[in-house]
């Protein structure tokens, strides 16, 4: 039996969203290129079937050639919620919705630096202010 559709892009797929939210359009040969830069050296004819299945799941689409060019392809689906929605699902998933817990394994795991830490006083201070409110 077939694994059920992810709402949430593979890891491959979000490594392509990432290479056209940066910059879009691009063609398979682009994003192929882009994926070797960071260690995703693919056939090209990988990246077409991978492609035609982000179309599929409309993350993705493809424009038609101009006058003789590659077909190019740009994202459907916006950086801010495609991570929305996936923190959130961890957010639950994991951390069964304990803010708490999200941010102590945030600590846990990231080396964060003073300035870093200075940014994350000044979010808990603005949404303590916003919650009084």
């Amino acid at each position: 039996m077939a694994r059920p559709v992810s709402p949430f892009p593979t890891d491959l797929e979000l490594e392509i969203l990432k290479i056209l939210w940066e910059a879009a359009p691009q063609t398979v040969s682009e994003i192929r290129e882009a994926l070797a830069r960071v260690g995703r050296d693919l056939a090209h004819t990988t990246v077409i079937t991978m492609l035609g299945t982000m179309v599929s799941k409309k993350q993705i689409k493809k424009l038609e050639p101009e006058s003789g060019k590659a077909f190019r392809f740009v994202p459907l689906v916006e950086h801010h919620d495609v991570s929305r929605r996936m923190l959130g699902d961890l957010f639950e998933r994991v951390f069964a919705g304990s803010a708490e817990a999200v941010v102590q394994g945030l600590f846990d795991v990231a080396d964060l630096d003073q300035e870093e830490l200075a940014q994350l006083r000044k979010l808990l201070n603005k949404k303590t202010k916003e919650s009084r409110e």
